[in-house]
């Protein structure tokens, strides 16, 4: 058995619009890192030629169901793990299309850092950040969920369209660059982007050839992850991880991204919102194999003791005996208005994403207005808000069972941080 502990874990998220390359990119990265064998490779290679997809064979090392493969697209956020020298990635590979919006939430949910994968080829970059393509609200999505750090990667740079244009690639950061300072992201701190040809592993492990890209004179993609700064975790605080996937094998097998504290094999622990006592009777780290403890930041499987897989529901918030996650059936939240076609009052539905949980919920009452640029609430409760506001709101749950596992957002900002959606549209959020 393994000790989990030892170099830092990162979790990422690929974003951004269908066809971009997310799942080439996540390929490509295996492929580079020595994480999927040189036979695998030539397998998924052999097959694509067959289907007449050859390029698709990359792709497949996260693209692993047989929809997904045969319409190259992928529907479930894919998952994949690579090692480096300095950290430990876990690959989180969100679908692209809109009908899989809230997988991508999920997914973001999860993520510690966002890789943005923009397609240069003439007509897809257009198609993916002008209105109804995906771009933009993966982008707000990623903000709204925590994904605080952003790599911006321009793909298919090697495309006869593009080929390695710096006025292409210009044309493409340019617009991204404002629209992401719009979102609230620190172009100085927050965003970086860079050239890459993933299909080709272009600038991926290496750095790109000095002939190719003569304007572009950073890091590969691997080297810039490798030296980011150390990301805060909560290590020594009790634990919490909501449910993300449970199945049975052998009992009852939960997975999901430690929020806080560390779980040991053996350790006590309580199932909310149903106070369910467990026990972590195994954990297995990302390379499936059983590990002693896991750590906040880290994506696990707890094989758990005393509970029946049919007793879990997503939104479940697995959590140490001395200290509960707070369950609640309405909680003051300060929200701001991203996208609305009308405007928002007391009484208005809509669909709330919190760390694993889906639920309806409604403005109970609208309680103050902030003031922009000084935060200053209103003495006076508004009467509505539109698009641009930021307001504290009275939520009430009025879908599922009532109530939902949430806490606050200074104290656990990724239990306190949700994405509220007005049927397919994603409409007000909270930073």
């Amino acid at each position: 058995m393994k000790e989990i502990y030892g170099k830092e874990h990162v979790n990422i998220i690929f974003i951004g619009h269908v066809d971009a390359g997310k799942s080439t990119l996540g390929g490509s990265i295996l492929y580079a890192t020595g994480m999927v064998d040189e036979r695998t490779m030539e397998k998924n290679k052999k097959e694509a030629k067959e289907m007449g997809r050859e390029t698709w064979y990359l792709s497949w090392a996260l693209d692993l169901t047989k929809e997904e493969r045969s319409k190259g697209k992928t529907v479930e956020v894919g998952r994949g793990f690579f090692e480096t020298d300095k950290r430990r990635y876990s690959i989180l590979d969100a679908p692209g299309h809109k009908t899989y919006v809230p997988s991508m939430i999920g997914g973001a949910s999860q993520a510690d850092v966002g890789i943005l994968v923009i397609s240069a080829r003439k007509g897809e970059y257009e198609t993916g950040f002008e209105k109804g393509g995906q771009t933009r609200e993966h982008a707000m999505l990623a903000k709204t969920q925590g994904v605080n750090k952003l790599v911006v990667v321009i793909n298919k740079m090697d495309d006869p369209t593009v080929e390695w244009s710096e006025k292409r690639y210009n044309e493409c950061t340019t617009k991204l660059a404002a629209f992401l300072k719009g979102m609230g992201y620190n172009m100085k701190t927050d965003v970086f982007f860079m050239p890459i040809a993933a299909q080709q592993t272009i600038g991926i492990k290496d750095r790109i050839p000095k002939g190719l890209a003569p304007f572009y004179d950073g890091p590969s993609l691997l080297e810039y992850l490798d030296n980011m700064t150390t990301l805060e975790r909560k290590v020594n605080a009790p634990f919490m991880m909501p449910i993300n996937g449970k199945y049975r094998d052998m009992g009852t097998i939960v997975e999901g991204k430690i929020e806080s504290g560390v779980v040991k094999k053996g350790m006590g622990l309580v199932m909310m919102p149903n106070r369910d006592k467990v026990e972590a009777a195994a954990v297995y780290g990302e390379t499936e194999e059983e590990v002693n403890a896991a750590q906040c930041g880290d994506q696990v499987r707890l094989r758990l003791r005393g509970i029946e897989e049919e007793d879990i529901l997503p939104g479940f918030v697995l959590c140490s005996p001395k200290r509960l996650v707070h369950c609640v059936s309405a909680f003051e939240a300060q929200i701001r208005v991203l996208d609305l076609k009308n405007i928002l009052s007391a009484g208005f539905d809509c669909v709330m994403h919190v760390h694993s949980a889906i639920e309806e919920v409604t403005f109970a009452a609208l309680l103050h207005k902030l003031q922009k640029g000084t935060n200053r609430k209103s003495k006076v409760p508004p009467s509505h808000a539109k698009r641009g506001d930021s307001i504290i709101a009275r939520m009430q749950i009025i879908g599922g069972a009532g109530s939902v596992c949430v806490e606050k957002f200074e104290d656990y900002p990724q239990l306190g941080r949700f994405t509220l959606r007005d049927q397919v549209r994603t409409s007000r959020q909270l930073f």
